[in-house]
């Protein structure tokens, strides 16, 4: 199983620390390049460049603004909350196994959890919110100042595995997807873990409550019977003519306050125009505005359980863009949870 690599600089000015220093409500960055791929030129695809690059066009930009007045939240990044945001590096990894790739990152998001603390992951493919999620699975530790439950603190047991025993736990997170494929399918090019599945095996976990998918507009690896077996399964699925029709407060409104969220984003969930650095960018999706005000409202009074960013392909990106795009949003985000999760 590959380890933590340190970075020289944390994103947004986060400190560059250990799991150890983790503390109940604190916030801790880390790099998953590598999920379940489909294919070999999907081991190490481009979005597996995505959190080393991302941090150095977010931290060129933004790296010295942590403690600089943010119009978005009225303060600084953290302002006086004693909230403390980490970055505990990057996950390796090993062409030679595959599944050793994956239970790390479900092994470092539960270690994070087991401490209180909300993780934020870099992907990496659209498979990586499987083992991120997968994370959550099993009350162990204690809860953090967020009120998201510890998860099991065994790390050999920390792996994709842990979504087989879903049926046998309670709801302890709700989820949102961002994105513009729902990522239903039971099984795509023979496997039932890769980016085309994500929803579906997350929708199968047995620690997870609502579902909410928003963005979702033209043609992607759903069929008719992959959305009717969506919405059977009960998940709340928000199309982007919805969206544009009723505005994204609807979408808000419709998310239950019962449980923090863990957010799905995949970078073609936003409009192009906004994030042009993704392998599949489609037309219409959600704009600055509209994201902002979703991940405000989740980091606020919904309630942060934590957030992976994937499909994010530096290569693609114009001028940084997405790179910009994402670092706000993080920005909005990681202020308002700090703001709910303050420190006594």
């Amino acid at each position: 199983m590959s380890g933590l690599t340190p970075v020289a600089h944390g994103l947004l000015g986060a400190e560059v620390s250990g799991p150890e220093e983790i503390a109940a409500g604190d916030i801790a960055v880390f790099g998953a390049p590598y999920g379940s791929p489909y294919w070999m030129s999907g081991v190490h695809s481009d979005a597996a460049n995505a959190p080393r690059v991302f941090r150095e066009r977010a931290n060129q930009r933004f790296g010295a603004h942590q403690n600089r007045y943010d119009f978005s939240l009225g303060g600084t990044l953290l302002g006086d909350t004693g909230v403390r945001l980490h970055d505990l590096g990057d996950l390796g990894g090993d062409p030679r196994d595959l599944p050793g790739n994956a239970a790390a990152v479900t092994a470092t998001v539960r270690d994070i959890v087991d401490r209180g603390g909300v993780p934020i992951v870099l992907g990496g493919d659209d498979s990586v919110p499987i083992l991120a999620a997968a994370g959550f699975a099993g009350p162990t530790g204690s809860a953090g100042s967020g009120g998201v439950p510890g998860a099991a603190a065994d790390a050999d047991a920390a792996d994709a595995d842990a979504v087989d025993a879903g049926t046998a736990a309670a709801p302890r997170i709700n989820v949102l997807q961002i994105d513009a494929h729902i990522d239903f399918a039971d099984v795509a090019h023979g496997r039932t873990d890769g980016f085309s599945s994500t929803m579906r095996r997350i929708r199968e976990m047995g620690w997870v409550g609502q579902i909410v998918q928003v963005g979702a507009r033209g043609t992607g690896s759903a069929t008719p019977v992959d959305y009717e077996a969506a919405v059977a399964a009960g998940n709340v699925i928000v199309p982007m003519a919805e969206v544009r029709r009723t505005g994204i407060e609807s979408v808000i409104e419709r998310m239950n306050t019962d449980l923090p969220w863990f957010v799905t984003l995949d970078v073609d969930g936003l409009d192009p125009t906004i994030a042009p650095g993704t392998s599949c960018p489609v037309p219409g999706g959600l704009s600055f505005d509209e994201a902002e005000r979703l991940l405000a409202a989740v980091g606020g009074t919904l309630g942060l359980a934590g957030i992976d960013i994937v499909e994010h392909f530096p290569s693609l990106d114009v001028r940084d863009t997405t790179s910009t795009t994402l670092s706000r949003l993080l920005s909005v985000l990681i202020g308002n949870a700090a703001r709910s999760r303050r420190h006594a």
